[in-house]
Order: C-alpha cells, then sequence, then structure tokens
C-alpha cells in the first residue's frame, strides 16, 4: 500500500519558516519524482517545487529563492523548506510521487498559514 505522509505545517508569521515533511512507504522512492503542490482556497492547485529522480529541480516563479526542495533517499523522504513566507503562500500543501505513466500518488495535505 502506497503512502505518503506530510507533516510540518502550521501557523506562522509573515517573513518566517517552516519546513515540510513527506514521508513515503510502498514505491521505489528511488525511481519517482518527488514533488510538492499547493491549493489556496478556490484557487486550483498548482505546482510548487519538484525534484525528479534524474534532473534538476524545478520551482514555480512565485516560490525561487525562498523554497528550496530536497530528498533523502534513506529516509524516502522528500522536504520543502519554505522561508521568507507570505500571506500568499497561504494554502493546504500536497506531496506528490509520479513515474512516468504510472498513476501518480498523493498525500493528505498539510495546512500552511501565514498570518500576523
Amino acid at each position: 500500500q502506497v503512502q505518503l505522509v506530510e507533516s510540518g505545517g502550521g501557523l506562522v508569521q509573515p517573513g518566517g519558516s517552516l519546513r515540510l515533511s513527506c514521508a513515503a512507504s510502498g514505491i521505489i522512492f528511488s525511481i519517482y519524482d518527488m514533488g510538492w503542490y499547493r491549493q489556496a482556497p478556490e484557487k486550483q492547485r498548482e505546482l510548487v517545487a519538484i525534484i525528479p529522480s534524474v534532473g534538476r529541480t524545478n520551482y514555480a516563479d512565485s516560490v525561487k529563492g525562498r523554497f528550496t526542495i530536497s530528498r533523502d533517499y534513506a529516509k524516502k523522504t522528500v522536504y520543502l523548506q519554505m522561508n521568507s513566507l507570505k500571506p500568499e503562500d497561504t494554502a493546504v500543501y500536497y506531496c506528490n510521487a509520479k513515474n512516468g505513466p504510472r498513476p501518480d500518488y498523493w498525500g493528505q495535505g498539510t495546512q500552511v498559514t501565514v498570518s500576523s
């Protein structure tokens, strides 16, 4: 059974930092492209960052220079370090695992709220 379990969300003031974690099980972690997406109220889900199994990381323009995605193959975990957070970063953040034509897998989501 595939599971992607996110953690690390919460309430933070503008300018603050959070680190999200996504622990994967039930997949061959090393061959999957791992990504973080987010969905704000009344908006479509959007890609935040992706770290492929092979190749370079990619970021949405809105988070470049502030967010960093990384992965630990031994722990089968992907991270999203979020710095200089803004109110517009408020959303539910979802972990995604993708491998070619195979179905995507999604986590349950973790709420990030940036507010003073």
